[in-house]
């Protein structure tokens, strides 16, 4: 296995960006066993939550051995507390840097199939909202979005005021990463919105699974995205468990979501 440590200037940041990778292409000769041939290999683009960074999934999970195991590069970028959404007015554009740019960066860089079937994107928490959010809007690139203990905060924060504060954040940090909140809903910014407008056109909508733990701060919108998907009829697994907002739920989960990914 792989462990990569990759600096590159991106367009989309316009800085020097860093991302770590897993990339299961150098497995031991061993005695008597006959290497397979394979093709190219299937990807995993995975987002770390509010107040983490690249590390995260490295460090605290097994993300490493479920790439190994399921023949899958594991590419991990930074997602610096902006929900992974574009901030024109600073040019930082983190939605067009996952959803796009790093995708066409380790495909020239990787023997990554460029097929979106073998091409996921997925999170946790802010990680979660951000693989949802770009999976929908990047649907030529993905085929399927793990999105576990999902901070889909749209349903909270629009429309709110300038005393809101959900304990994590308040109003001055939300209206700076989403922009007018009075104008979220029905924005490219939207979950439900993006799904709807997919539905509009010829775009597949991608296959979605969705866990969270049962004493989740973050069940309530997790349960309200779902609702909102099956009665929309869109292809979703949903998991709902007992288990907080923890590594030890999300470790638990990102191995059940990868086994329906590639399966």
């Amino acid at each position: 296995m792989a462990l990569l440590q990759v600096n590159f200037f991106s367009q989309a940041l316009k800085r020097q960006v860093m991302f770590n990778a897993f990339l299961p292409l150098d497995a031991p000769d061993i005695p008597g066993i006959i290497k397979e041939k394979k093709g190219p290999l299937k990807s995993l683009y995975l987002l770390n939550g509010y107040s983490g960074n690249h590390m995260d999934w490295l460090s605290f999970t097994k993300i490493r051995e479920l790439s190994d195991r399921y023949n899958i590069a594991v590419f991990m970028p930074s997602g610096e507390n902006n929900f992974y959404l574009d901030d024109d007015d600073k040019g930082e554009l983190f939605g067009e840097y996952v959803g796009n740019e790093l995708v066409m960066f380790t495909r020239q860089m990787f023997p990554l199939s460029h097929r979106k079937e073998d091409t996921y994107i997925g999170g946790l928490s802010m990680g979660g909202y951000g693989a949802i959010r770009n999976g929908l809007k990047y649907t030529d690139h993905f085929g399927k979005i793990i999105a576990l203990s999902s901070a889909i905060v749209t349903y909270q924060i629009a429309g709110a005021g300038p005393d809101y504060h959900d304990g994590v954040a308040g109003y001055k940090y939300f209206r700076r990463v989403f922009g007018d909140l009075d104008q979220l809903l029905g924005s490219d910014k939207d979950p439900e919105a993006l799904i709807l407008n997919l539905k509009k056109g010829t775009a597949e909508v991608p296959q979605i699974y969705l866990a969270c733990g049962s004493e989740d701060f973050l069940l309530d919108v997790n349960r309200k995205f779902h609702e909102f998907l099956v009665a929309e009829q869109v292809e979703v697994i949903y998991m709902e468990t007992p288990g907080e907002h923890t590594f030890d739920f999300w470790n638990e989960y990102i191995e059940k979501a990868l086994a329906w990914a590639v399966q």
